[in-house]
């Protein structure tokens, strides 16, 4: 019998676990609270980003949107610019349609059925899980990248998490503390965010230690096991910074859905094999904004990492010469001065290539 059909070893693990996060857990913000819209800003701020990084923009969204109305009244663009530097810009997305359709479907009111909270926008199972449980301390089970770590250490899983997903769900089912979900769930998370880390875990301070496959037999460096990877590919992109002769630059908003969708950027595009970056630049201007331009000097080249690739942009200062700029391949397009850039909402990458502009206008004015 293994410990996660043992009702006996069951109760035990429900116990310490508790036991350990009543007087060890994480004193996080969110947690003095059962408001399911501030916690529902916290799970989505959470994936994918360390919470030293979310607690900022946790304070900041709430002064900024202090309620689920007041978010799904807002324009998407103040929630994007808000948003900006914290990445995966579509969970922002997500979050402002949600709220629209609770305004519009719930009343404004969180929904407390799973079935519903599956219904919203950027939530999965993992996501509603740590809602519900800890807004509303309904027994509804968890499965993000810590908890898949703890249960695989716990029951010895011999294959990489992403291909055993099915059999650790019903490992954080069987586990669950029906009778005290929310401590049960928040311990789970931090167990693996403290004790239960990717590598050095601190194994003689785990409460589930004596049980954990992994521990009894010296196997924590190998479990989770890791899937073999591949090479990041990489992006060759040539960036236009657009003046005209009013000492403005020419900016585009990307299309809503995709990544970086709703964000303002400076123009431009991959270069092409055998191409130049003065010639993808003329090619991309002219196909997404319908104008010509004169590429100039190099500004700077940027080297900048995403989840599934990397990229480079080679950005270059270009006079604008005639056309009218029409969005083609975008949702907006806009003049405007140097110093409005900071008003709008763009990709990290381009936070650099606006200091450079600015800083370039300060010194020539």
């Amino acid at each position: 019998m293994t410990a996660w059909d043992d009702p006996k070893t069951i109760q035990i693990l429900q116990r310490s676990l508790r036991e350990w996060y009543q007087t060890q857990g994480r004193d996080l913000p969110w947690r003095n609270t059962t408001d399911p819209y501030h916690i529902w800003v916290s799970e989505i701020m959470l994936q994918q980003t360390q919470v030293k990084t979310v607690i900022p923009y946790y304070y900041r969204w709430l002064n900024q949107f202090p309620d689920i109305e007041t978010l799904a009244n807002s324009s998407l663009e103040s929630v994007l610019k808000l948003w900006e530097g914290l990445g995966y810009y579509a969970r922002a997305r997500n979050l402002h349609r949600a709220a629209q359709k609770i305004v519009h479907e719930y009343n404004g009111v969180f929904p407390q059925q799973l079935s519903e909270v599956l219904k919203l926008p950027g939530i999965g199972r993992t996501t509603a899980g740590g809602i519900l449980s800890a807004a509303f301390n309904q027994p509804v089970s968890i499965l993000d990248g810590n908890v898949k770590r703890v249960l695989a250490r716990l029951i010895g899983l011999q294959t990489p998490p992403k291909q055993a997903i099915n059999q650790l769900w019903e490992v954080s089912d069987a586990l669950l503390d029906s009778n005290h979900p929310r401590e049960y769930n928040q311990g789970l998370m931090d167990l693996g965010a403290t004790i239960c880390t990717t590598n050095n875990p601190s194994c003689l301070l785990c409460p589930w230690g004596d049980y954990c496959h992994s521990l009894q037999h010296n196997l924590q460096t190998e479990i989770p096991m890791r899937e073999a990877s591949s090479p990041l590919p990489k992006k060759e992109i040539g960036v236009a910074v657009i003046w005209n002769d009013q000492g403005q630059i020419l900016i585009d908003r990307r299309p809503q859905d995709g990544l970086l969708g709703g964000l303002w950027e400076f123009p431009g595009g991959k270069i092409e094999d055998n191409e130049t970056v003065s010639a993808c630049i003329q090619r991309e201007i002219a196909e997404e904004l319908g104008i010509n331009i004169e590429v100039g000097k190099h500004l700077m080249t940027i080297n900048h990492a995403y989840t599934h690739f990397r990229v480079r942009l080679n950005v270059y200062h270009c006079r604008y010469l005639e056309g009218e700029p029409e969005p083609i391949a975008c949702d907006e397009v806009r003049w405007v001065k140097p110093e409005q850039l900071s008003d709008f909402p763009f990709p990290k990458a381009n936070t650099k290539i606006i200091d450079a502009i600015v800083q370039g206008s300060t010194s020539q004015g």
